[in-house]
């Protein structure tokens, strides 16, 4: 007599075949939502390569998949960032590529397993989500749901929120996004601010990333980036190679009157990177280059009318002397005079007051919020 499936199951990945289910997960749990963007699934793919990304040279990860009633229901990703504890002074565990069907039952089953993995290797608490790490996407969507998330943001089903909270985890911090757009941008509130800076550091200067000295341009982005974050939450400093990985993969994508650099007399003091929003495009592609999606993506780039700052920076001896506002009207004038109509910045974290202003002195309009969440072990 064959015997019942079990009601509820949770599978260690150990083969390329549990692998390529635990990444195709999401594209059939999503199937039926109108905002969710497939990514690329080579992307995908190389976020989880323990051996070519070099985020794993100094973390761990184990991988797991669930069932109800013998059908695919969830995954999840137990993690530890063994820089993030050197750093932090912690024993923190991560958990990532979190998925689950409506079903509280699922939602602790997975985390219990991937808990039980962080105990096990001495984790005292758990904070989440980070795909895999906390230069990748991070967060839950917990408003926003009727928007399509910009490049490099996720996109969550309306219930995580709730399972998480089932699962006993609560709210460790919130993230923000804000729109600016052609129609809400301050352009004289924006205007006098760079007159006020100007006058304050005569000595400013923006200047766009040179494609022709990419190398170079990436040691002082990722100098001022270790330097500018080293004291803010969930910082990571990142090494040279891991700066090299992301940015092989960005400099294809990479507009340089979206990036740029900061000097004073020469010296440079801060940095921005937004980048065009490609998930205006990938939203159409499934998840795959081939065999048209490339062409698709060259044909289409056309299309795309907004932009999402996703990474800024300014030394700490010049931090809130309106650097930053100078950062992103560069790249926000440029792309209203290419006819981009918005802006996404962020995300900023809810506690800093600073850049939650700078958002709005220039138009900015709080757009959807992210949540991390924390458990202790």
């Amino acid at each position: 007599m064959k015997k019942a499936p079990k009601t509820n199951s949770v599978d260690y990945v150990t083969t390329e075949s549990e692998k390529s289910r635990f990444i195709r997960f999401p594209y059939d749990h999503y199937s039926d939502s109108n905002y969710w963007v497939p990514p690329l699934v080579m992307e995908q793919k190389k976020l989880l390569d323990t051996k070519k990304n070099p985020f794993y040279k100094n973390a761990e990860i184990a991988l797991f998949n669930a069932e109800h009633n013998g059908k695919p229901a969830g995954r999840i990703a137990a993690i530890i960032d063994h820089r993030y504890n050197k750093h932090h002074g912690t024993k923190t565990g991560f958990f990532g590529f979190f998925e689950c069907i409506d079903r509280q039952a699922t939602a602790d089953l997975l985390f219990r397993v991937a808990e039980d993995w962080l105990r096990e290797k001495g984790m005292a608490d758990v904070l989440g989500p980070a795909n895999p790490g906390m230069m990748d996407e991070i967060g839950i969507l917990v408003d926003g749901f009727e928007k399509y998330p910009s490049i490099l943001m996720p996109y969550h089903k309306p219930y995580y929120d709730k399972l998480l909270k089932g699962a006993g985890f609560d709210k460790e911090t919130d993230l923000y996004t804000y729109n600016v757009t052609q129609d809400s941008v301050d352009r004289d509130r924006a205007n006098r601010a760079v007159e006020i800076v100007r006058k304050r550091l005569p000595g400013i200067s923006i200047r766009p990333i040179s494609k022709k000295k990419i190398r170079q341009e990436i040691k002082i982005v990722r100098e001022i980036y270790n330097e500018a974050w080293s004291q803010n939450w969930g910082f990571i400093r990142l090494t040279e190679e891991e700066f090299d990985y992301m940015a092989s993969d960005l400099k294809t994508i990479l507009d340089t009157d979206f990036a740029h650099i900061a000097e004073i007399d020469g010296e440079p003091v801060g940095f921005s990177v937004a980048l065009p929003d490609y998930n205006q495009i990938l939203k159409d592609l499934d998840g795959r280059l081939l065999p048209f999606g490339f062409l698709k993506l060259l044909w289409n780039r056309k299309k795309i009318n907004k932009i999402r700052t996703a990474l800024m920076g300014v030394t700490p001896e010049y931090r809130g002397k309106g650097i930053d506002v100078l950062l992103h009207r560069e790249s926000i004038q440029n792309g209203l005079q290419r006819g981009f109509y918005s802006s996404e910045v962020g995300w900023i974290l809810e506690s800093n007051v600073q850049m939650i202003r700078v958002a709005e002195k220039i138009g900015g309009e709080l757009d959807k919020v992210y949540r991390m969440y924390s458990k202790k072990l």
